[in-house]
């Protein structure tokens, strides 16, 4: 593994997204801290994430303790547990990049479109960390459970925020087997929130297993 990665820490990490994002980038060979409210629950966790045996182990820890421990931070978590989530993890992330990954989803009518008051999820965790992070928004649109599963994803993951901060959030979009595109800055994040609660809606009227988004036009690297 190249020693220029980062550590990365993976808050709520015991849930569905955040578990097959970790595993996917341990394969990859990148160090993990899987982040839960109990550190017990992702001692656990990591213990028993199924790997390669030349993949780096990853650690577990409460929440707080894996942002400070992680060189960048990756929050998976759901809309209602954001705001608490944020406050939590705000004085360990001071200075790191932090992708946040929510959507604004709101049962039972997740295939509505509904923004929070700030206009969107990003620009909630950027009231709430302030300047102090890096912050960087992305993994809307792709399903957790095909991540899940040891196959190709056809899904393209768009990056919000700034050029300097959105590159290594590229990079670990590719390292979990998808495409990292930069998508411009976090205020263009609303439209990736927004378009999850149609892609469900989409799943739903067609019967899709777990829509998601291609840009067509770019060449592959």
């Amino acid at each position: 593994m190249s020693e220029s990665r980062p550590r990365v820490g993976v808050i709520g990490g015991t849930g569905a997204l955040g578990s097959a994002l970790a595993r996917r980038w341990a394969m990859a060979g990148y160090h993990i801290i899987i982040g839960s409210r109990a550190a017990e629950r992702a001692e656990t966790a990591a213990a028993e994430m199924a790997l390669p045996e030349d993949a780096p182990r990853p650690a577990g820890m409460d929440n707080a303790s894996a942002a400070g421990a992680a060189d960048l931070v990756v929050v998976t978590v759901p809309f209602v547990s954001q705001e608490q989530m944020l406050e939590d993890i705000k004085a360990a992330s001071a200075g790191k990049i932090v992708v946040d990954t929510t959507v604004p989803l709101v049962p039972p009518k997740v295939m509505r479109v509904q923004l929070p008051p700030e206009g969107s999820a990003a620009a909630r965790a950027r009231r709430i960390l302030g300047d102090g992070a890096r912050l960087v928004s992305a993994f809307h649109n792709v399903a957790a459970h095909k991540l899940q599963r040891d196959a190709p994803v056809d899904c393209d993951v768009l990056v919000f925020g700034e050029p300097d901060d959105r590159g290594p959030v590229v990079e670990l979009a590719e390292a979990a087997g998808l495409r990292g595109i930069h998508a411009g800055p976090l205020d263009n994040a609303v439209a990736a929130e927004a378009l999850t609660s149609i892609l469900i809606g989409i799943n739903k009227r067609y019967k899709v297993d777990g829509a998601g988004i291609q840009i067509t036009g770019i060449a592959a690297e």
